[in-house]
C-alpha cells in the first residue's frame, strides 16, 4: 500500500492537507471575510490563559500525556485495559497483546461519537457512573472483552469481520445500557459503522489485514528500522479504512472520508473540499502508544492536527474567539456537512495550532516537551467541556445533528 499520490483529490488524504486547507480558511478569517464566523484576535490571549491554567491544574508536574483514547480507559484509579489484559491476555506474547490493544482502541474510537447530555453508563469494574467519552470508553471495553472480541487462544481477543458481524442490535444496546430512559444518541449510526468496518475488513483480508491490529505489519513493512511518522500512521489508517465511513465523501470513486465543502474553494480545487479526518486522526493519536509498546519509535507527532470536534470548537465559541455572524446560528439544528459547521471546524484546526504555541510560551515549554497532542489532553478538550458545563449543562454551543459517525 502506498502514500497518497499527486492526484488533487487523493492529496486530501493526509494531515498536511488538513492543516493547509484549514489554514486557508484561517487566512480569510484574519481578513474578516469569513461568511459564518468572525475571528476576534483580541480574545485569543484569554483563551490561551484558560488552556494553560487547565494544563497546570490537570497536570501540575507538567508531565502531560498524549491525547488519546487510552486516557479514557483510566477510570476511578483503575486502568480498564490493564485490568482485562491481566485477566484475559496474561498468556500472550507482546506482539499479540499489541494487536489486541489496537483492535480494542480501534473499536472504542469508532464508537466515540457524541453520547448526548442525558446518557449514563454504570461501569461494573470501577463501580462508577460515567457519561460522555468516559462512559463510551468503559462501555466499549466491556463490549470488546465480554461481547464482541473473539478469543482465539494464542492470538488473544480478536476483532475480525466474523466477530463484528455476530453482534446484534440488542447486544450493542445492552453493552451501552441504552434504554428508553437512558438513550444513547446515534446508536443506529454506531451499528452501521461496525457493519461497515466488518465489510472493509473482508476487503482488506485479501491484503493480509484481517483485523485492525494487523496494521502493525503495514507499519513494519517500511524499510530502515522500526520508525514511523505520525503522519504516515494517519495515511495508513485512511488508505485502509476510509471506505467504512457511512457519511464520508466519495468523489471520482475515491473514498475521501471526513471532508466538507466550503465556498471559499472552487470546485476545480480538489472538489472544493476541506479535509478533517477527525475520527481517523483521533484513532491515529490512539495508535501511537500501542506501536510504542511494540518497539516502534513514532516521530513528528505534530504532523497530526488538532481535532475539529465540538469540545475544541466549543472552546473558541465560548471564549468568543469566534462569534457567529448570524445569531440564529446558535438556535438551529446544523448538519455536520453544512458550510457553517465546515467553517467552524476549519477555524478550530487553525486556532488549535495558535493556542498550542501560546500555551508553550506561558509554560516555558518547547514543542518537543509539549506537542500539540499534549495541549489537547492538558488542555483544550477539557477546557471546552468545562465551559460547556458551566454555560449550558454540558451541551455544545452549536446544535449538531449527530449521527454517531463524525463527531
Amino acid at each position: 500500500m502506498s502514500s497518497p499520490s499527486s492526484c488533487p483529490l487523493k492529496a486530501l488524504l493526509s494531515a498536511e492537507a488538513v492543516r493547509a486547507r484549514c489554514n486557508k480558511i484561517g487566512e480569510i478569517a484574519e481578513r474578516g471575510q469569513t461568511k459564518w464566523f468572525r475571528y476576534h484576535p483580541e480574545n485569543l490571549e484569554r483563551c490561551v490563559s484558560i488552556v494553560a491554567a487547565e494544563c497546570q491544574g490537570n497536570y501540575p508536574d507538567q508531565n502531560i500525556p498524549l491525547h488519546s483514547r487510552w486516557r479514557h480507559f483510566e477510570i476511578g484509579g483503575i486502568d480498564l485495559w490493564k485490568y482485562y489484559a491481566k485477566k484475559k491476555l496474561h498468556d500472550l506474547d507482546e506482539d499479540a497483546k499489541t494487536r489486541t490493544a489496537i483492535d480494542l482502541v480501534f473499536l472504542s474510537v469508532l464508537l466515540d461519537a457524541g453520547a448526548g447530555a442525558q446518557w449514563r453508563y454504570n461501569d461494573p469494574v470501577s463501580q462508577t457512573v460515567l457519561s460522555r467519552s468516559e462512559g463510551l470508553a468503559a462501555a466499549s471495553v466491556d463490549l470488546f472483552f465480554n461481547y464482541l472480541g473473539r478469543d482465539t487462544g494464542c492470538s488473544g481477543v480478536v476483532l475480525n469481520a466474523d466477530a463484528i458481524s455476530s453482534i446484534s442490535d440488542q447486544v450493542l444496546e445492552s453493552a451501552f445500557q441504552h434504554r428508553v430512559d437512558n438513550e444513547l444518541l446515534g446508536i443506529q449510526g454506531r451499528k452501521v459503522l461496525l457493519e461497515r468496518l466488518a465489510a472493509q475488513l473482508d476487503v482488506l483480508a485479501k491484503h493480509g489485514v484481517n483485523r485492525p491490529g494487523d496494521i502493525v505489519d503495514l507499519v513494519d513493512a517500511r524499510r530502515g528500522g522500526r520508525e514511523v511518522s505520525a503522519g504516515r500512521i494517519l495515511e495508513l489508517v485512511l488508505e485502509c479504512f476510509n471506505p467504512m465511513w457511512p457519511s464520508g465523501v466519495v468523489k471520482e470513486g475515491i473514498f475521501l472520508g471526513d471532508c466538507g465543502h466550503h465556498s471559499h474553494f472552487k470546485d476545480s480545487d480538489a472538489g472544493g473540499l476541506v479535509p478533517f479526518h477527525k475520527l481517523s486522526q483521533w484513532l491515529s493519536y490512539s495508535l501511537i502508544e500501542p506501536l510504542q509498546w511494540s518497539g516502534f519509535k513514532v516521530l513528528d507527532l505534530d504532523q497530526l492536527t488538532g481535532l475539529p470536534e465540538y469540545r475544541n470548537g466549543g472552546l473558541f465559541l465560548d471564549t468568543e474567539v469566534l462569534v457567529a455572524t448570524k445569531k440564529d446560528l446558535y438556535n438551529k439544528k446544523l448538519e455536520v456537512h453544512s458550510e457553517p459547521v465546515v467553517e467552524w471546524r476549519a477555524l478550530t484546526v487553525w486556532l488549535l495550532d495558535r493556542v498550542a504555541a501560546g500555551v508553550r510560551r506561558k509554560l516555558s515549554l518547547s514543542a518537543e516537551q509539549l506537542p500539540l497532542a499534549s495541549v489537547l489532553q492538558g488542555g483544550t478538550w477539557s477546557a471546552g467541556r468545562k465551559l460547556a458545563e458551566q454555560r449550558r449543562g454540558g451541551v455544545p454551543p452549536l446544535d449538531l445533528a449527530i449521527d454517531g459517525t463524525v463527531f
